[in-house]
């Protein structure tokens, strides 16, 4: 295949916020495909419930955000990315209530949530804890009414198609089996997360790594796939995915209590059970083990009515297992959540392959550091959706320069049919060897399992066996602990490896520091 032209259309693959607004904000500049693998917006965005996390408040500000960013980050934050992320929140906040967002209002004003690790209340939702819902149906019902924009649903991403060391176009499959070739000036990757990698999980049965995967086998190099975040309160009841009880839960009030009935937290950070996620979901896996019984969540000393109003969707939830949130102790476990790693990219949304971008979940860009901060996701999505369009819309131009360049293309594995035993064994051992606590005897076992498996069944399972065994190397390289890995036989952080890792055709690259990367662009520029 020849490499596209301009005529070619963008194709976005995925449909949640990042990919909805792109596709939305690209389709200014000229034709657009939406590649979805499900429904319209069925994926991890309609499941997030806390919100998305901006300085409006008149007595906040950016630079607080941006501290409990660096903070949560612990060392690994690109500073510029998060600067960025933070000093856009405002705009996306009223960007997204143009298309139709209808977020949450109290006595005029945006009502505003505090979550783990914020210093202040800056996280705006909508119906309650139904944020991402809320932001879906407004983002697909934009797209279903835009006719630059060709939407198909139920279709899988197979391959990201390179010719002459760029982007040319795109490999799918229907459901009912059907292969379509399609050209592209460029793919826009914007698949979602990693989390069916492990047995317990908040994400939907499509976060198999699908991004990241097409990524690396394109040729881009990926980054960060040992920092995976595990959420500290998924409800403990049910099959996977499990339901996640928000972080807006403890915000409002939610008290952690183990076996016995005590309230742990204080003992565990200053901030209790608002404190990081890393340190909470360890603290509840522990107590958990400790206590031999799930810990749980106290909302009992709260006014019930208020609570099922802040919560609807929470309460429906506990309710479908029997537990009324407001007056039961709610048993809660830690899950694995959002995936930190992914394609390596700017803050454009740029990969290392030319016409490759990757937004949302699936991007890997240095804004949450080792350590997501709470509703940085979502905002993050949109703010790279805008600036990849706008890149999008401007006239053809050199590809940015970057510290890597792009391997060789490798084609995936044909698939002989599904096998759920595959998929069961990777979960398993990434839960035990690559789950809250790691060491080095569990991550040989865990890369000994993954490597034994086999490859070709399916291409979701093909995906997450793929980045499962970087996850693996990852954290086994990572001798240190630092904001969601952590490493029971490397409890302290190195200084020494204060540095992102990037894999570049399997293979591992340390990236030099940001800070290094700007003293260099700014004597550059200066000479």
């Amino acid at each position: 295949m020849s490499r596209a032209p301009e005529r070619d259309p963008v194709i976005v693959v995925g449909s949640g916020i990042a990919g909805s607004l792109l596709a939305l904000e690209a389709a200014e500049h000229g034709p657009v495909v939406v590649v979805s693998e499900g429904s319209l917006g069925d994926g991890s965005t309609r499941r997030a419930q806390g919100g998305i996390a901006a300085a409006i408040d008149p007595r906040d500000s950016i630079a607080d955000h941006v501290r409990d960013t660096l903070a949560a980050g612990a060392g690994l934050c690109d500073e510029d990315a998060v600067r960025l992320i933070c000093r856009e929140g405002p705009a996306q906040v009223m960007a997204l209530l143009a298309r139709g967002v209808r977020f949450d209002r109290g006595e005029g004003r945006l009502r505003l949530a505090r979550e783990g690790a914020h210093s202040a209340a800056r996280v705006v939702h909508a119906g309650g804890d139904a944020t991402g819902a809320h932001i879906v149906a407004a983002l697909s019902a934009a797209l279903r009414r835009d006719p630059r924009i060709e939407v198909h649903e139920d279709e899988r991403a197979l391959e990201v198609l390179v010719a002459d060391g760029a982007v040319a176009g795109l490999r799918t499959v229907t459901t009912g089996g059907r292969e379509r070739v399609r050209a592209a000036r460029a793919v826009a990757l914007a698949a979602g997360g990693m989390g069916q990698l492990y047995s317990r999980t908040t994400n939907p049965l499509g976060a198999t790594a699908d991004g990241p995967a097409l990524a690396a086998r394109a040729g881009a190099a990926l980054a960060d796939l040992e920092l995976v975040q595990f959420h500290p309160t998924a409800l403990a009841v049910g099959t996977g995915p499990l339901a996640l009880v928000s972080e807006a839960v403890r915000g409002e009030g939610g008290i952690l209590r183990d076996a016995a009935g005590r309230r742990f937290m204080p003992d565990e950070h200053p901030m209790a059970e608002l404190g990081p996620r890393d340190v909470v979901a360890r603290a509840i896996a522990r107590h958990a083990a400790e206590g031999g019984a799930d810990v749980t969540i106290d909302l009992r000393h709260l006014d019930p009515d208020e609570v099922h109003a802040r919560f609807p969707t929470v309460a429906a939830l506990c309710a479908e297992h029997g537990l009324d949130l407001a007056r039961d102790l709610v048993p809660v476990t830690p899950a694995a959540h959002y995936g930190i790693g992914g394609a390596l990219t700017d803050m454009a949304g740029r990969t290392t392959l030319p016409g490759l971008f990757a937004v949302g979940e699936c991007a890997a860009t240095g804004a949450h550091g080792a350590n997501r901060l709470a509703s940085n996701g979502l905002l993050e999505a949109a703010v790279l959706a805008t600036a990849a369009a706008r890149v999008l819309g401007e006239p053809a131009a050199a590809w940015p320069a970057g510290p890597l360049s792009p391997t060789v293309a490798v084609a995936p594995p044909r698939p002989r049919g599904a096998d759920p035993a595959v998929r069961a064994a990777l979960q398993d051992a990434m839960w035990r060897g690559v789950g809250v606590e790691r060491d080095d005897a569990g991550l040989r076992v865990a890369a000994d399992a993954l490597a034994a498996l086999p490859e070709g069944t399916d291409p979701a399972t093909d995906n997450l066996l793929l980045v499962g065994r970087l996850a693996a190397a990852a954290a086994a390289l990572r001798t240190e602990s630092r904001g969601a890995h952590f490493r029971s036989d490397h409890p302290a952080p190195d200084p020494r490896q204060a540095r992102r890792i990037a894999w570049v055709g399997g293979l591992p690259v340390a990236l030099p520091p940001a800070t290094a990367r700007r003293d260099r662009a700014l004597a550059l520029e200066a000479a």
